[in-house]
């Protein structure tokens, strides 16, 4: 609870925690938008494959232009201004950077990123999930080996829900379930970049104002997101994966008590111990007031007589029975908030969340049925999305991995609304990514303990 206070004494002490960005874009933006506020940080390096463009996003989050037009980066290092560029590897081996910000949102990219930020002696806080989903055991893993940090992002959902997971087990509670909201109807599986706005609840103009990407936000919208997220949740937090997939039940913040009971006692669960993911929409598509969409949320139990009297005595909502109870979050700010991963990576040294185990996995599954020779587009696009799947039977079943689906040819074909597999396809095995995941599969028992 002084994180601030520590911020400001680096400040006073001229020692600014220096981190490194990796990618511009709108989670970037929103980090940035926030930087020039705070005390004992200092972003030395932006890097981007377009470097005016992450200028311009800069000047549009309210940057003066000498903050950020410096050429040198070692200049920047001590001055206080910004170095941008297109060159990732200088940023990752400069020796004044102590975290790395990987926010390209390209999990193959990602990969390589942290893998290399580790090599070099650099804590990483990842905010491509997308990563973690596939690789975040593997990169825990790596990051221990080198004596380096590997954090979640604080700001998106996994490292808020962790964190709620976190405060329950602190307090004694044993946890029934976790997880995150979305907007969720079944047809929205198969929702491609030209249909995301029509659903989203955005025009294309508000869209376009925001400089929001289709394709990211149709990874929102048809199940990849939440799925992604959900397995980030499990494998930081040691709760397991539902076997056929996210059910999406439909709630209020006040009916989660409810909903997150095993189905043996009225709820929503296989068991206790699961991640699951809240609709803020009813089966007709109907608005559900005072929804947990943007939020996240721990469902945990009073298992003692004494702890039910509690629950009714300070008049909590619970489930009809007195039993359950939950904790939530209702809105989460995204990049607005990524400083508090900064700081309790360079003050605490401690992670807002990382992969502890491998139990959970994100397959790619057919949007449509797909042919022989098509190449698939990954998550966001037209052909694949994300379906959440025990980790136990995705690597057992061969499931392709969702952050591996991109720029990939089919040799199979592969009917609608099935996981595509490793033997459905050619990929390129020579990337970090495809490397680690297959060390993962060999190396990694399901559910073991990594980190």
């Amino acid at each position: 609870m002084n994180l601030f206070s520590k911020l400001q004494k680096r400040a006073e002490e001229k020692n600014p925690i220096r981190v490194g960005v990796i990618g511009a874009g709108k989670f970037g933006s929103m980090f940035f938008a926030q930087a020039l506020r705070l005390p004992g940080i200092h972003i030395v390096g932006i890097v981007d494959l377009s470097p005016d463009s992450a200028k311009s996003n800069l000047s549009n989050v309210g940057w003066p232009e000498e903050k950020y037009s410096a050429a040198d980066l070692d200049v920047a290092a001590i001055n206080g201004t910004t170095h941008v560029s297109d060159d990732w590897q200088a940023l990752a081996r400069h020796s004044k950077i102590e975290i790395m910000i990987e926010c390209t949102g390209n999990p193959v990219a990602a990969v390589e990123h942290c893998l290399k930020a580790f090599e070099q002696g650099k804590h990483v806080i990842n905010v491509t999930v997308e990563a973690d989903a596939f690789c975040g055991p593997g990169l825990s893993v790596k990051a221990r080996e080198a004596g380096v940090i590997y954090s979640m992002a604080y700001g998106d959902q996994p490292a808020l829900a962790c964190d709620l997971v976190d405060w329950a087990r602190t307090c004694g509670f044993p946890v029934v379930a976790a997880g995150r909201g979305h907007k969720w109807l079944s047809h929205y599986r198969c929702a491609t970049p030209d249909t995301v706005w029509d659903h989203w609840g955005l025009t294309a103009e508000q869209a376009t104002r925001g400089r929001l990407n289709p394709k990211m936000f149709t990874a929102f919208l048809d199940g990849s997101k939440p799925a992604i997220e959900s397995a980030a949740i499990a494998n930081a937090t040691g709760l397991d994966a539902p076997t056929n997939g996210l059910a999406f039940p439909p709630g209020s913040v006040d009916d989660i008590p409810t909903l997150m009971r095993p189905k043996s006692e009225g709820g929503q669960l296989e068991r206790k111990g699961m991640v699951e993911v809240v609709s803020c929409l009813t089966h007709d598509g109907e608005q559900i007031p005072h929804d947990i969409r943007k939020g996240v949320w721990v469902c945990f139990e009073g298992d003692t007589e004494y702890l039910r009297n509690c629950f009714e005595e300070y008049k909590v909502v619970t489930d009809r029975s007195g039993r359950y109870m939950s904790l939530y979050k209702r809105w989460h700010l995204i990049g607005l908030e990524l400083a508090v991963s900064v700081a309790f990576v360079g003050l605490r040294k401690e992670a807002t969340g990382a992969a502890t185990s491998f139990r959970a996995d994100v397959a790619a599954i057919a949007k449509r049925d797909l042919s022989v020779g098509e190449v698939l587009d990954g998550e966001g696009g037209y052909m694949v999305s994300g379906g959440l799947r025990p980790a136990a039977i995705s690597v057992a079943e061969g499931y392709l991995p969702l952050g591996l689906s991109h720029n990939v040819r089919l040799k199979n074909p592969v009917p609608d609304g099935q996981p595509v597999t490793w033997e459905d396809v050619v990929v390129d095995e020579g990337t970090d990514a495809y490397k680690l995941r297959r060390e993962i599969e060999a190396s990694i028992g399901m559910g073991t303990k990594v980190a």
